[in-house]
């Protein structure tokens, strides 16, 4: 639909009675985002808080709040995209459906960027400071404010003013708190794998002044673009032009490229040194800690004069960064597949932090004269995978052998474990990578970005019928083969008291962990706490473990430790004051009482 500003998305949602207004004042301190996490959980509307205490910019979040609500905000442009990405996968397929071709070679050209003078750039409408911005806290320990849907864009050296060659990347923006200069510095927080980090790399190289500018709003498609998983040869603004079915328009401001209809806009340089940045309530459902990262001296900030700031709340999923994630795999799910031979989907398990826990399912074609017995293929498929852009931060990858159950769905999580346990031999189906490189958010590894990784790899006919009735032990059984045991076990000898108390063949996977109930409470939850609380190579033990010419491997249970270390993050706890006073708004007599949200 093409939307040029927050406003015009806010207006045309509330048409559609897709967005509520709060006029009381709320504090952009907690209240802000525990209601949006209220609302977002009950499958609510965009919220418009129009009276942030304060502040004097009205503040809208949940725009992305259901994968229906981000269809309607592409309109038709949503499926030409993912039309699009479908030919680059089976380019015959569209050949065969001319007219679809045809509407897609048109949307094609909206991918190419147009320049406008600084006059007809509505961002440029007003000048303000960091301090006039929202200052939204989202958790009692986070560092201090942050811009948590910020559009970061950054250019190559070589090709200043070009944005065919740019990035732009979502990169959590402390707006202020530690030590940041009030009014002049915020502080950049981007991971490993990120294409700023190659920008700022080449800009070191050559000694050259490396300028950052930051939107926040303008057209929906640049906050969606901006966390989308693209090949390096497709800038992010091209993607963003043909979401919104309109090109990306911008305009240059002395030495920086600026996003002409953004709400917001924040420009700077890159300074010499680091400074402590966090802590922040993650996506994994922790805290990331304070750590040094770059620091940007702000030259300028630039607003709209009608500008909206949206902005979201990261936290354990699902929240609404979970909603991109759905979006994205709906839009773009064939792309991965067509580019790894032989790899039929994959799946990055929301509930258990996305990069933590990879599901997949492949192709077994190296024999077809002889049966599978033993995973061959999938192993090559598998080191592609953990060498393909983020899925290579993958800490856990899972897979199997699309012939052993052609209809098993693998985002039904549960009945994929299922399949799994039922063929899966430890002492054969477990490979290892130790110090390697995980997710900077992931606390469970040996330091910052530094862990390990395994696959569970399993093909052929079952080997065992898994046990759902409760061993005679401190124990729960959390699913079909799938036993949490209590803490109070010792780690050095938990493998030997379980020896002959539990089957293999009953219950392959034991989970050690500090609430057993809790896991047997919701699936997700084991999810959760099993696979952002282990580290592979620290944390995998076994019944009947041995090595085999540097094969590890268990003819027992696998047991995995995922209780937590005094290195883990500490995990994300509201403020019970505030949750009190947003239940009064959310009661009867309160602003919120009429949408039915507790």
């Amino acid at each position: 639909m093409g939307y040029q500003s927050t406003k015009e998305c806010v207006e045309a949602l509330e048409k559609q009675g897709q967005l509520i207004r709060i006029s009381d004042e709320v504090d952009p301190y907690l209240e802000m985002a525990e209601i949006q996490r209220r609302v977002y959980q009950a499958g609510g509307p965009a919220v418009l808080f129009e009276n942030v205490k304060g502040c004097a910019f009205p503040c809208v979040s949940n725009l992305f709040g259901t994968p229906d609500r981000a269809r309607f905000i592409f309109g038709d442009t949503y499926e030409q995209v993912a039309a699009l990405v479908a030919a680059k996968a089976d380019p015959l397929k569209l050949l065969k459906k001319p007219r679809q071709a045809f509407r897609v070679g048109i949307s094609a050209l909206n991918a190419l960027p147009q320049k406008v003078s600084a006059s007809k750039a509505p961002v440029f409408e007003c000048r303000g400071k960091l301090s006039d911005l929202p200052p939204i806290t989202s958790w009692p320990d986070d560092g201090g404010p942050f811009i948590t849907l910020p559009q970061v864009y950054s250019e190559h050296p070589d090709h200043a003013g070009k944005p065919l060659k740019s990035n732009l990347g979502m990169y959590r923006i402390q707006l202020s708190g530690n030590e940041f200069e009030p009014d002049r510095e915020v502080g950049l927080h981007y991971q490993i794998h990120r294409g700023i980090g190659v920008h700022q790399k080449l800009h070191q190289d050559r000694g050259q002044p490396f300028r950052i500018a930051i939107f926040i709003g303008g057209p929906p498609a640049m906050s969606f673009s901006a966390v989308m998983p693209l090949p390096e040869d497709l800038p992010e603004v091209a993607f963003a032009g043909l979401l919104a079915g309109r090109r990306f328009r911008y305009t240059r401001y002395k030495d920086w490229t600026v996003s002409a209809d953004a709400d917001f806009c924040i420009i700077g340089t890159i300074k010499d040194g680091l400074k402590r940045e966090g802590p922040f309530g993650d996506h994994l459902g922790y805290y990331s800690l304070d750590h040094l990262f770059p620091c940007l001296d702000v030259e300028e900030v630039f607003h709209r004069k009608e500008a909206i700031w949206p902005f979201t709340v990261v936290g354990r999923p699902p929240q609404e960064d979970s909603t991109f994630g759905d979006v994205i795999h709906d839009m773009t799910g064939v792309a991965i597949p067509a580019e790894i031979p032989g790899l039929k989907a994959v799946h990055a398990v929301d509930a258990a932090g996305v990069h933590p826990l990879l599901l997949a399912m492949g192709q077994e074609r190296y024999t077809p004269y002889m049966k599978t017995i033993r995973p061959s293929e999938l192993l090559t498929i598998s080191n592609a995978i953990l060498g393909k852009g983020q899925l290579s931060l993958a800490k856990y990858l899972l897979i199997v052998n699309e012939a052993d159950a052609p209809d098993l769905d693998i985002h039904d999580i549960p009945a994929y474990f299922t399949h799994l346990l039922s063929r899966i031999r430890w002492e054969r189906d477990l490979h290892f990578q130790t110090e390697t490189s995980i997710d900077t958010l992931d606390y469970s590894g040996s330091g910052m970005n530094h862990g390990s990784k395994v696959v569970w790899a399993c093909s052929g006919d079952p080997v065992r019928t898994l046990g759902t009735k409760k061993p005679e032990l401190d124990c729960a059984v959390v699913a079909p083969g799938i036993l949490a045991l209590a803490s109070a076990f010792e780690l050095e000898t938990v493998a030997m008291e379980l020896e002959g108390l539990v089957s293999v063949n009953e219950f392959p996977l034991i989970i050690l962990c500090d609430e057993p109930e809790f896991l047997v409470a919701d699936f997700n939850n084991f999810l959760w706490v099993t696979f952002t609380r282990s580290n592979p190579s620290h944390d995998i033990h076994g019944v009947g473990a041995s090595q085999k010419f540097k094969h590890w491997g268990c003819t027992g249970p696998l047991i995995i430790d995922a209780r937590l270390k005094p290195h883990h993050a500490p995990p994300l706890i509201e403020d019970p004051e505030v949750t009190a006073k947003v239940d009064h708004l959310f009661a009867q007599g309160g602003c919120l009482e009429a949408y039915g949200i507790k």
